[in-house]
């Protein structure tokens, strides 16, 4: 018989719940191998950067995820929503906080916050208040976690990313942005629509501006491995060049239908956050269309802009951008998009 007190180790049928026990079980069990911690930050707790959290959390990227955001009661109420899902999902350490101490020793920051635009608000004024918001979001960051790798999504992107750059001081293989991996997405499950194959079969890149000035890289786009034009001739389907730019434009207008149905995008940008931060965070070393200094690739030139091309990713961030054949055409087009964003990023005086 049990000693009055201890009844309350035992569980059903009488087993030791006692920690004796479970050191015992940690005896007989081989040592488990090192794994490395890994450690997000999510500033910004708006549709989109739930939804990025929400991926990251159900696609097992993190081992650690901080949200950041300026909105205490809300983010404390998207920090217990997730938390309450724990058993549901791989376990990741989530915490919450208005202060940017939490995410220090971060692997990853990303940045979602950013401005709404007012109406009859210049596009311009919109850029300027977000710029002002990224003096008090990047420094802390950069300062808390400095070997981290910022990946910024909020819009525009391609200026806000050398904005990040500028103002956190890191290398800019450290600095990324969300650019057209999306959009890339999007073209992909077009042309699979359009010829009736497997998305993941199609390769195809959207490059340069995340928005109107984005170039199509026609010819270098592939169906199960052959090139897109010959499959066409292959499969006898007429190649239409007015079908194909219908293709584009649907790509770049399809953000605007989004939003104009439900108010916001969210879970698309989400996926493709995510799987960014896998390639990063794991060294998967995998080719995506991103944000990077374009400067020197291209014919580019005229000053350090950031603007979207085929980069492989890994640990350390942009480990290179491959040499993807370009037509005079599209690699006209490519320095025209530079040239778009390169005016606006003039004027900002950073």
């Amino acid at each position: 018989m049990h000693k009055s007190g201890s009844a309350s180790s035992l569980g059903p049928g009488g087993l030791d719940l006692t920690p004796t026990f479970f050191r015992q079980i940690q005896r007989a069990a081989p040592p488990s191998p090192t794994k490395r911690h890994t450690k997000i930050s999510v500033v910004g707790a708006g549709n989109v950067g739930m939804a990025i959290a929400q991926t990251i959390l159900t696609q097992d990227v993190a081992d650690e995820l901080v949200l950041i955001d300026a909105k205490a009661d809300k983010l404390r109420g998207e920090m217990l929503d997730l938390q309450h899902a724990a058993a549901f999902l791989p376990r990741t350490k989530i915490q919450a906080s208005v202060d940017y101490a939490l995410s220090a020793g971060s692997d990853l920051c990303i940045v979602t916050a950013g401005a709404r635009q007012i109406p009859g608000e210049s596009r311009l004024n919109l850029l300027q208040r977000n710029v002002t918001l990224f003096r008090s979001i990047i420094p802390p960051l950069a300062r808390y976690s400095p070997e981290a790798i910022l990946l910024i999504v909020s819009n525009p992107v391609d200026v806000l990313t050398y904005v990040a750059w500028k103002l956190s001081g890191f290398p800019s293989n450290r600095v990324i942005g969300s650019g057209t991996n999306l959009d890339s997405s999007r073209f992909r499950f077009l042309i699979a629509d359009h010829l009736d194959v497997n998305a993941q079969d199609v390769q195809a890149f959207i490059v340069g501006e995340h928005g109107d000035s984005s170039v199509a890289l026609w010819s270098s786009i592939s169906v199960g491995g052959v090139p897109v034009l010959s499959f066409l001739e292959k499969q006898q389907i007429a190649y239409e060049k007015e079908t194909l730019e219908n293709i584009h434009k649907e790509v770049i207008d399809s953000a605007y239908e989004v939003i104009s149905l439900k108010g916001y995008t969210s879970w698309a940008i989400g996926y493709s956050v995510a799987n960014l931060a896998r390639s990063i965070l794991r060294d998967q070393r995998k080719i995506h269309p991103v944000s990077v200094v374009a400067s020197g690739f291209y014919g580019i030139e005229g000053g350090d802009v950031f603007l979207s091309l085929p980069a492989q990713l890994g640990r350390g961030g942009v480990l290179g951008v491959a040499n993807v054949h370009l037509t005079d055409d599209e690699a006209h087009q490519l320095r025209d998009s530079a040239k778009t964003i390169l005016e606006v990023q003039n004027q900002l005086g950073i």
